[in-house]
């Protein structure tokens, strides 16, 4: 269930992209503190190939993203990279261990591979919604009313419907 729910939030992200203009991807939007869509989801990206890029060492360190700012200003480099990162989800799970350097010092916690892909859906939900703030100004974007909720609020949201 997990890999299937990461690849629909991916891929409403492509759906929600492929209506953007080059503008509307790139230009800094005031509704995000001056960040672009692109800048937030280069780092949905970046959060992915980390944990994919740093697998097979049992380390990962999401403080070491590329920082690559073509994803941030080329649109359909960026899907490329979504596309990229569906296709390498399915691993073993096995043990992690996340590194990160705080007030200069270096700290390791256990984790495991599926943990981290359910850290980076909820990651990308996140940054997903905040896009959503900007993306309503585009008054041509349709947006999903799901897009950027978190799994559970749309599942309570059934229920209360009910």
């Amino acid at each position: 269930m997990l890999i299937p729910s990461i690849n629909n939030s991916l891929n409403e992200l492509i759906d929600l992209l492929n209506q953007l203009s080059k503008t509307d991807y790139s230009n800094p939007c005031v509704e995000l503190s001056n960040a672009s869509i692109g800048e937030h989801t280069r780092h949905i990206i970046e959060m992915f190939q980390c944990l994919e890029n740093q697998y097979d060492s049992g380390i990962v360190d999401y403080d070491k993203r590329e920082r690559n700012v073509l994803i941030q200003n080329d649109m359909q480099y960026a899907i490329r990279h979504i596309l990229e990162i569906k296709s390498n989800l399915e691993k073993d799970n096995k043990t992690i261990y996340l590194q990160q350097v705080i007030d200069n010092e270096e700290i390791r916690i256990q984790s495991n591979y599926y943990r981290e892909l359910l850290y980076n859906l909820e990651h990308c939900i996140h940054h997903q919604a905040l896009i959503k703030v900007a993306v309503l100004k585009c008054e041509s974007v349709i947006v999903d009313e799901n897009f950027g909720v978190a799994r559970s609020t749309i599942e309570y949201r059934k229920q209360c419907a009910q």
